[in-house]
């Protein structure tokens, strides 16, 4: 039987997951700097391990609200296509390996509004929502050209 393995994320009073193969690194939140004209949900750019990566609200982007003030606050910087993007979340909480007997698509397949919601693991005692970030960055107003903006950047720095 196959597993998921996944970091477990908090946002609002739930657990998200987000695939361990596309998670590069969890850090604490330095200095972003705030880019105009942005999407609401997109905080800037912070620079991490020398590259410019986005920061997405993910409690803006599925609630509302920004998770920005809290001080435990954390950036998990994943890998999608093209483009490392970094999601601020209230908590990366662990490593979890959650069997494929766990998961079910049923009820999420209707909700448009939230494709990159792949499947939800029904465990014993909680319910974690499995993230596709490849879907979450192309899904996003704005992300093409927060895309634009990086590779401008990046090439200038070259």
């Amino acid at each position: 039987m196959s597993e998921l393995k996944v970091v477990v994320v908090q946002c609002g009073n739930e657990e998200y997951a987000l695939p361990v193969d596309s998670v590069i690194s969890i850090e604490k939140l330095e200095k972003i700097n705030p880019i105009p004209h942005l999407p609401e949900y997109m905080l800037g750019l912070m620079k991490t391990r020398g590259e410019l990566v986005p920061i997405l609200d993910f409690e803006r982007i599925l609630y509302g609200r920004s998770a920005e003030k809290n001080d435990e606050v954390r950036i998990v910087v994943v890998q999608t296509g093209s483009l490392l993007i970094g999601l601020l979340v209230l908590d990366a909480k662990e490593i979890l390996d959650i069997p494929e007997s766990a998961m079910t698509s049923t009820g999420l397949l209707a909700y448009s509004k939230t494709p990159y919601f792949t499947t939800v693991a029904n465990l014993e005692n909680r319910m974690i929502t499995i993230v596709d970030p490849e879907i979450l960055s192309r899904t996003l107003a704005g992300m093409d050209a927060i895309g634009e903006y990086i590779e401008t950047r990046t090439m200038e720095e070259v």
